[in-house]
């Protein structure tokens, strides 16, 4: 597995530091961040996203909460 990082928050305490790494095989997203609060997960839920989806968190995923200062690292299709 190739990873490549993209980045950090900047001046993020030593207990604390939301990062982003690109897999460079399969462009996925590997995200650290916060862990979403039990009332962002049952909003979430309480929204869902399409018909027919459940909206429970199945246990081998996760609701994250990434801080928008982090959007700057997502790589957009016009990136190369």
């Amino acid at each position: 597995m190739t990873l490549k990082f993209l980045g950090i928050i900047p001046n993020t305490p030593t207990d604390e530091f939301p990062t982003i790494w690109l897999h460079e095989e399969t462009g996925d997203l590997l995200i650290q961040s916060y862990k979403a609060t039990e009332d962002e997960v049952k909003a979430c839920q309480e929204i869902g996203s399409i018909p027919g989806h459940s909206t429970d968190v199945p246990d081998h995923e996760t609701i994250i909460r990434l801080p928008a200062v982090m959007l700057k690292y997502i790589p957009r299709p016009d990136d190369n």
